[in-house]
Parts: structure tokens; sequence; C-alpha cells
């Protein structure tokens, strides 16, 4: 999630407590590190990974713990197509069960960086791939609308259920611009809407914490990744992603809550 200021106007004039937000989402994913056996707002685990279809063949290679916490919303590496000898940056990568799938993607030639704001989630991460013996895989702590990383070093940007929880996705998209190299590509996987969320549920914070007070419209995410100067190339619904939190079902049901999964590139 990306923080830059106290508070940020949304697309209704509302003002959020980004800080406070942080603080929210820190808290509950500190708890999908630690408990991922916990109660949460949405699920976690290996059920459903492979509900939203990872391969079994891929799940079984990575370690045990990291899919324990993994709390995405779709599957996007058909899209991805990682080739060996690949750079890829996973943004929000949580304890890491993307980042390890795509370290085996794009084998010893390649290599795979998270990064992530929660710093339990980065320490599970890391002792995992310390574990595992992983070497083309590395782990910092970082908000997503500003890495540090170098301006085009990645072939590919890759993201799973957190560009929702960042205040301004204006600023995550120019990001992952800045740091693809021409003809690179971002896929993802995201919460939108269909119909603009009023002030109520975007001033909720149990629901930005359960991926959708900062869900915004289908047409505004795409014109975000646009205006960022990449082209969207193909998207796809996630029919098998459940929100499971009884107070979110109105709001999936009146604003067209859903999943996607989508691949834009930069242009050569």
């Amino acid at each position: 999630m990306t923080v830059i200021a106290p508070t940020i106007k949304q697309a209704n004039y509302t003002d959020i407590n980004t800080l406070y937000l942080e603080q929210k989402v820190k808290d509950i994913y500190k708890q999908v590190a630690q408990n991922p056996d916990s109660e949460f707002y949405f699920e976690t685990g290996r059920q459903l990974a492979e509900r939203l279809g990872y391969p079994e063949n891929l799940l079984d290679k990575v370690p045990e713990e990291a899919i324990s916490s993994f709390s995405g919303v779709g599957y996007y590496f058909h899209l991805a197509n990682l080739q060996a000898g690949e750079r890829v940056i996973d943004l929000g990568s949580g304890s890491g069960m993307d980042s390890f799938i795509a370290s085996i993607l794009v084998g010893d030639t390649g290599q795979v960086i998270g990064v992530d704001m929660t710093d339990e989630q980065l320490l599970k991460a890391e002792c995992l791939r310390i574990q595992a013996n992983i070497n083309n895989l590395h782990y910092f702590k970082s908000y997503i609308q500003s890495t540090l990383c170098k301006d085009e070093s990645m072939d590919v940007v890759i993201s799973n259920g957190v560009i929702n929880l960042a205040p301004d996705k204006n600023e995550v998209f120019h990001e992952a611009e800045r740091l693809l190299k021409p003809g690179g590509r971002i896929v993802l996987s995201d919460i939108v809407t269909t119909v603009q969320l009023p002030e109520n549920i975007i001033c909720d914070s149990n629901l930005w914490t359960a991926c959708i007070g900062g869900a915004i419209d289908i047409n505004d995410y795409i014109g975000a990744i646009n205006s960022a100067g990449l082209i969207v190339e193909s998207i796809e619904d996630n029919i098998e992603y459940q929100f499971i939190s009884e107070n979110t079902q109105d709001a999936i049901l009146e604003y067209g809550v859903k999943s996607i999964s989508l691949v834009a590139r930069k242009p050569y």
C-alpha cells in the first residue's frame, strides 16, 4: 500500500486518514502472517489458491507456510507467461507465495524482488526463502508507489489484491511504468467495482482491509493504467473469488464489486 500524506482526496471528495488506514492494514496482515488460520474478512490458504486456479504442481514447490498466508484475489500467471531469465518485482509480496512461484518460473538466470510494507510478512517470507535456499529471490521493505528500484530494470511487475489498498492508484501505476523496460508488462489481480462506491463504504476501514472500500470503478482503474503510459491487453473476471464477510455482501450486489486479472504493457 502507498501512503504519501495524512489525508488524500477520493473521487467523491471524502477525506480518508491514510496514516490510520496504513496501520489498520498492517495490523490485519501482521495477523495473516503470524496466525493465518484466524478468521479474517477474506479467505486465506491453499484451498483459496487452488480454487482461483493455481496448479497443484506449482503449489507443491512452494513452502507450505507461505501458502497458508496467501490472501490473493485471483490467478494471473497464465497471463504473465514468465520466461527464464526475466526480472520480476512483486508489489505487495506478503508472505511470498506469488514471488516463490515467479522465482520457479524465471529460473536460476532470472531474478524476483518482493516488496511489502508489513514487517511480519517480510520476515516470514525471508525466513522461508532462506530455509528453501532460493537465491534468485530477494525481499525488502517498501511502499508499492516508491520502490527505489532503478528505472526500466524489470521485465514484469506482478501484484495480487494489493493495489486496491492504495489510496492513490495513479502513483502505483506510474511507479510500475517507471520500473518496466520498454515492452515490459504489469500483470495483476485486484478488486474493482462497476459503480462508484459511496462515502460510507469508502470511510469504512474494515471494508478497506476486506479489499472493498478502496476499490474503484473498473473504467477509472483502466484509466489510471492508461494515464501511466501502459496499454491494457487483456482482462478476465475471477469468478471463483468469494467475499466471505457478511458486511460486504450488500456492497458486492449494489456496486458490482468483483475480482479481475489483467495484463498491460509498456510500449517500446
